[in-house]
């Protein structure tokens, strides 16, 4: 008996411990960043599937255009110069569906969005925004520049990477 109080103890002390140590943290993203967000005809699982599709072709163009720019005014300028190619881009990857899209460069409302436990903020933002249809389902969206989102996307590749986990964390989560 005294073994199963021990463990007990000794589990939910480390849930505390645990717990404690997830506080979220709370971001703002700067002025001088620029976001990429595709928002969704609507959430059924084909529309999101072809919101991703959209994602995928975009930010691979994105990356070759804005992967040597320098500061956010020359981002700017690559972009406002590229956009008829890019609703070429984002033309071709909805013919086959059937609905409109708008593009658009701007000032962007963007709801709260957690991510990796850190929240970012609501607010307008400069973004390259793509509506798909009616624009009513989930949206997807990152930071533009600085190219975060380009360069996560492209770490993506590399299947080095190890992840280590903790048996007695699964537990915890699971069970609690």
């Amino acid at each position: 008996m005294k073994k199963l109080i021990i463990i007990l103890i000794s589990l939910f002390s480390i849930y505390l411990v645990y717990n404690t140590s997830k506080k979220q943290e709370t971001v703002k993203i700067p002025d001088s960043a620029i976001r990429f967000r595709v928002l969704a005809n609507s959430n059924s699982p084909r529309d999101q599937k072809i919101k991703e599709d959209v994602r995928d072709k975009m930010q691979s163009e994105l990356y070759t255009l804005l992967k040597n720019a320098k500061d956010i005014n020359e981002a700017r300028v690559l972009i406002n110069d590229k956009m008829d190619y890019f609703d070429e881009v984002v033309k071709s990857s909805l013919e086959e569906v059937g609905y409109s899209y708008t593009i658009d460069y701007g000032m962007h409302e963007f709801p709260e969005k957690t991510y990796k436990g850190i929240t970012y903020d609501a607010g307008e933002y400069e973004s390259l925004l793509v509506t798909l249809g009616e624009g009513k389902g989930d949206n997807w969206w990152c930071v533009l520049f600085p190219p975060l989102c380009l360069l996560e996307a492209e770490e993506t590749t590399d299947t080095t990477e190890i992840e280590y986990k903790s048996f007695i964390k699964e537990i915890i989560e699971k069970y609690f």
